[in-house]
């Protein structure tokens, strides 16, 4: 996976600069408050939200089971309906395969629907390199593209940007892409919104090749599906001749039939709408309508090593909708970029680790960026037990151990900087198989409290730096027991 913000710090360093700017803390806390409150109330509505969440969950795990079964019948289907399937090992290798399809059409611009596939391989980086330019055309991508900026949400990707200083961006940026921004243009909403459209229309009526992603593909029918806000996607789905979409092998689903959950779970869970107001299908092609060329990249990167993880896979359930970013406390306070990912805040805590690997500072980081509070897990609307996978990847990540890792079973080694950890853990275990040492150490701690240090020295530091010790009481539990209901005589 290619998708690591170059030169970005592991998490806790990036999140301790991320607290100290109270703009973009005052964004976070902003944008994420009010869209969770939106989304709670919109779940409420449905009386049988569990039973859709359920749902939602045993159709992504009985694909994920058969997924053999289910890729080669998309690509049966897709080739069926006149369009071309190509499968793609790794980042570079669907990178290749899209930088060459489009030097095949003769074009060198491009225009994209919000992908996160596509942000994850870098594919616009490897098309610039090739001289094709890709316009991103949604609207938060659009101001991270300008702004030279990086995604911070999944939903939301310029979540961190208020008005003011988007449209900063749009009056010294937009003249370099295209279209210039309007004279006098002001941050309300209408006119960074006209701006932008009017910026991207002659982009959408020059394009002759158009690059998506997908929030699911039909495996009986072939039918890709994308929701989308603004109708950009729209734009992009049938104005040009040629479209590529690069899409995640998880984001099958079996059935026509299956799409009745997740088009009412995802809006509900993202955007707090009832049904998303955008929803384009499109089977392969048509001699009249649409594009005349449809090629589908099938995409890996790391997804059959996740699978293989009998606890990490439930991961790939995930449909993106954002929900469990919008109740973190860790994101709302750290934002996005600290996660060094395009999959950022709880999500991306156990994704990133999962398709990258535990072997960089960054992944090595990430399962710890959680107060493990479950908030995540509450909202998930596909039941992805956030908190179990993130203590299952730092035991790997402390301890290493058997994985899968490039299709192949390999066994890790403990990360740097964990051997104290490891050794705490196996000091905690030998005293709690010795009763007799245990009890004698918590009445030594009991009765030397007064001289405890309020931070711990040497490589304790790194734990109590950001935590107060807890106080020892006067008493062990085992002895207050003992003389209030358990020794003879005592208070009943």
């Amino acid at each position: 996976m290619s998708g690591t913000f170059v030169g970005m710090p592991a998490f806790p360093r990036a999140a301790r600069e991320a607290v100290g700017n109270t703009t973009l803390r005052g964004n976070l806390r902003h944008a994420t408050h009010t869209i969770r409150d939106k989304r709670a109330r919109a779940v409420a509505e449905l009386d049988d939200w569990a039973a859709l969440r359920e749902a939602g969950k045993q159709i992504k795990d009985h694909t994920l089971r058969h997924l053999d079964r289910y890729l080669v019948q998309v690509e049966e289907a897709v080739t069926a309906a006149g369009g071309t399937v190509h499968w793609a090992a790794d980042a570079d290798e669907a990178n290749e395969i899209v930088a060459r399809l489009v030097q095949e059409t003769g074009e060198s611009e491009v225009v994209k629907v919000k992908s996160m596939a596509t942000q994850e391989i870098a594919l616009n980086e490897a098309l610039e390199a090739r001289g094709i330019h890709a316009y991103e055309t949604d609207l938060a991508e659009l101001i991270v593209q300008l702004g030279n900026d990086r995604p911070s949400h999944i939903l939301v990707p310029a979540i961190h940007r208020n008005r003011g200083e988007i449209r900063d961006i749009f009056r010294s940026e937009m003249s370099e892409w295209g279209r210039p921004a309007p004279e006098g243009l002001t941050d309300t909403p209408a006119e960074l919104a006209e701006a932008a459209r009017l910026h991207l229309r002659e982009k959408f009526l020059r394009a002759k090749v158009g690059i998506s992603g997908a929030n699911f593909v039909v495996a009986e029918t072939g039918t890709l599906v994308v929701v989308e806000s603004e109708g950009n996607g729209r734009m992009c789905l049938t104005l040009p001749e040629t479209l590529i979409s690069v899409v995640g092998i998880e984001k099958i689903v079996p059935r026509w039939q299956d799409l009745e959950v997740f088009l009412q779970t995802l809006p509900r869970s993202s955007t707090a709408e009832r049904m998303n107001p955008y929803t384009s299908m499109w089977t392969g092609t048509t001699g009249d309508d649409g594009p005349r060329t449809f090629h589908l990249v099938l995409l890996d990167n790391g997804r059959t090593d996740t699978l293989a993880d009998e606890v990490g896979r439930q991961a790939l359930r995930c449909i993106r909708c954002s929900a469990c970013l919008n109740v973190c406390p860790v994101y709302e306070r750290a934002g996005g970029h600290a996660y060094g990912s395009v999959y950022p805040g709880p999500i991306g805590a156990i994704l990133s680790p999962q398709l990258r690997g535990t072997g960089s500072e960054i992944d090595a980081s990430l399962p710890y960026a959680s107060s493990l509070c479950g908030a995540c897990y509450e909202v998930c609307p596909v039941a992805i037990d956030i908190p179990e996978v993130l203590v299952h990847l730092r035991e790997r990540v402390v301890q290493g151990g058997p994985a899968v890792r490039g299709g192949n079973r390999v066994v890790l080694k403990p990360a740097k900087g964990h051997a104290a950890e490891r050794a705490a853990m196996r000091a905690a275990q030998w005293a709690f198989t010795h009763p007799g040492a245990l009890r004698t150490g918590q009445r030594l701690a009991s009765r030397t409290r007064r001289l405890h240090p309020r931070t711990l020295p040497g490589p304790g530091r790194a734990w109590s730096g950001t935590r107060d010790l807890p106080a020892v009481p006067a008493e062990p539990f085992r002895d207050w027991w003992q003389r209030t209901r358990g020794g003879k005589g005592g208070a009943k």
